[in-house]
Formats: structure tokens, sequence, C-alpha cells
């Protein structure tokens, strides 16, 4: 996909300052002391990327499609029908269980007729799909093996904007390439993952500066510990290379997908049921807050959860189970951890005075049935 976000599918200076004065009579008061700042801590990389690298996989898929088929006769264009073209592309996965399942996007496998997974030690192994979730861009993958590297799932929500990362992938068919920046945002609802039939995506990208190419989906973005964080998926551009920013799915999403995935054969997902803004200062201004923050229910659509804890049209949402909800993206990632049938803690503005309500999740059939496919 190519727009100003494009899928790569495959895809301190310190000042010391040193102040020196001459010597004053004890009659004048002294100068405070500048204060000291410790220097940066040093991340060295190599044994995080030496434990990690083994788990990140290379992914080639194949798939055929029918074109037209045209011949010029003496000047004049001619149908000949259609003819049967095979397509190759790259992407990489993530090992996430010793047994071979692999976590990679969605649109790494979309359509793909044969996919092959080429581990760190060059050995290739056919693969098949378990199960896919095109409102998140994520898909499992299996091959059949034993003892395989993982890398273990980490706690995306305590990973901090300015924290350093390494993402792992195959960008430009180069197997086991690594990179290094910081996490530069999140919480980033770019409305990239567009997928027919789709009732609504979540997005909630970890931003960073480490250079993702085309071939580093669905790889890995891990944090100084090894652990997986995020699920490497876009990046910023206009020509499908990297400019500078690239995207990643949080491990909270990503964990709960997959493990639905190989639990249920499918996402089992929850909604509140509203249709919400984010706050300007304007309406934060009329709502009397203080500052603008929340969301503002622009619309509770009826037997819904919302609804039925009884939240209404112009009521600000402000948190979901204690968790801040200052963006639409903040809001589904922390929903869509949940299932249907959970009950959850919101908490509201209404007429000036913060509410809380007890409402059950629902899913998008109106009820709390889990959807198995197994």
């Amino acid at each position: 996909m190519k727009k100003l976000f494009s899928l790569a599918s495959l895809t301190l200076f310190m000042v010391m300052a040193v102040s020196c004065t001459a010597q004053t009579r004890d009659t004048e008061p002294r100068q405070q002391e500048t204060p000291r700042y410790s220097a940066p801590r040093q991340v060295d990389f190599s044994d995080v990327a030496a434990q990690t690298i083994d788990a990140v996989v290379h992914i080639k898929t194949e798939m055929t499609k029918l074109t037209p088929l045209y011949q010029s006769f003496f000047g004049m264009i001619i149908d000949r029908g259609v003819q049967r073209k095979t397509y190759n592309a790259f992407g990489s996965g993530v090992i996430i269980s010793s047994d071979g399942y692999i976590v990679t996007n969605n649109h790494v496998v979309q359509d793909a007729e044969y996919i092959t997974v080429t581990l760190n030690n060059k050995k290739e192994l056919p693969a098949y799909i378990i199960g896919t979730d095109p409102a998140t861009d994520l898909a499992v993958i299996k091959i059949d093996a034993t003892g395989l590297r993982t890398i273990p799932f980490g706690n995306s929500d305590s990973a901090r904007i300015g924290e350093p990362v390494l993402a792992i992938g195959n960008p430009f068919n180069l197997t086991s390439t690594v990179t290094a920046g910081i996490i530069s945002a999140k919480a980033r609802n770019m409305n990239i993952i567009q997928n027919p039939g789709v009732e609504s995506t979540i997005e909630s990208f970890i931003q960073t500066d480490a250079a993702v190419n085309s071939g580093n989906s669905g790889g890995a973005l891990v944090n100084d510990r090894g652990q997986l964080i995020g699920i490497n998926t876009a990046i910023a551009s206009g020509d499908g290379y990297y400019t500078g920013y690239s995207f990643a799915i949080p491990s909270t999403i990503a964990r709960k997908v997959t493990n639905d995935i190989r639990t249920y054969g499918a996402v089992q997902r929850g909604y509140l049921g509203v249709n919400v803004a984010e706050v300007t200062s304007e309406l934060a201004s009329k709502k009397g807050m203080s500052e603008p923050h929340g969301l503002y229910i622009a619309r509770v659509i009826p037997q819904c959860a919302a609804d039925q804890a009884g939240l209404r049209e112009g009521d600000v949402l402000l948190r979901v189970n204690g968790v801040e909800v200052d963006s639409y993206a903040s809001m589904m990632e922390e929903v869509a951890l949940f299932y249907p049938g959970d009950q959850v803690t919101v908490e509201y503005l209404r007429n000036g005075k913060v509410q809380k309500a007890e409402l059950t999740l629902l899913n998008s059939k109106g009820n709390t049935h889990l959807d198995s496919k197994r």
C-alpha cells in the first residue's frame, strides 16, 4: 500500500557547563552549586540481538492471479482472454512458541497459496495459516518444528516514549537485519489498515525511528530486555522506503489476538457501542473542564453495552478500567483486550460530575457468546 503511510509488505549530545567564578568575600551570598546531571545510560544491544534474532523468520509467499492477455495483430489490440501469473511477496515473522507458531502481519500472508518460512539458520519449511485478523493486520501461521527459539511477550503498556528499541526483520529480502531507535510516540491512529468487509479496524501503533523497510512487515520490535513489545507493520513514506518513522502493533494487542486465534480459531472482541470524538478546548470549556481530555460520546448505539449501562450522548468518557482514554486509538486498544461477557468499569463526566458505571461488553451481534471456529 503506497500512500503517505506505506505498509512495508514483504516490511545527547551533552553539554557539561562548568562555571568558574572569582573568589568572593564571606559576607557575599554564596552562589548555589549548578546541579549535575548524570550521563545517559549507554545501551549495548548486542546481547539482546543475539538472544532474539533466531526467533525472527523470513516469510516468502506465492500466489496466482488472473491477468488480461492482449495481443497486437496488424496494429489492432486483440483480447485473448486471461493468463495465470505467479507472484511472490516477502515479509517477516516472530516465533512465539517452540513448536512453531509464528505471528506476522495479515497483509504478508493474505491471499497466499503457498508459504515458505526460512529460519535464521537458513533452514526452509512450509507453513500454513492458522488464522487471521484483518482488523488489526495480524495473522498466525504454523510450521512443523520443535525446539525453536522464541521471543517472550513484553508489556507494551509500560513502554515509555524515549525508550530504546530494536527492530528485527528482513528488509529487501536481506535476512536477519537489526536496526535500533527509540519509541517516538504511542497510540497512533494512522488509518492505514484498510480491508473491505471489516467492521472496524484497531490502530494504536507504537511509533519509532528504527529503520524499517520493505520486508520488515511482521518482524519484531523488542526492548532492551529482549521482550517483544510490538510487531512492525508500516512506515511513513510516499515511495515505500523508510523516511524516518515506522509503526508497530503493540504487544498487548498482538498477544490477545494470537491467543484467541490459537484457542478459538477467531478473535473474540467486545464492544462498548459508542461513537466518540476527541475533546477540543472549546468543548472542554462548555463542559466545565479545566483542560481537554477524554472522549465526547456523540452517539450511543441502542441495545449495546454503553446503552444498557446508562451512558448517554453528550457524556465525556474519561477512563476504561482505570486507564485514561484521550484518543480513539487508546480507547480501542484498551477495549480490545477484553472479551464479550467481560465486565469493565467506565468513568465519565456528566453535568460537571464524574460518574462510574459497570457494563458488560457485547460482541458485534449484540450478545456475549464466543465465536469459536474450532
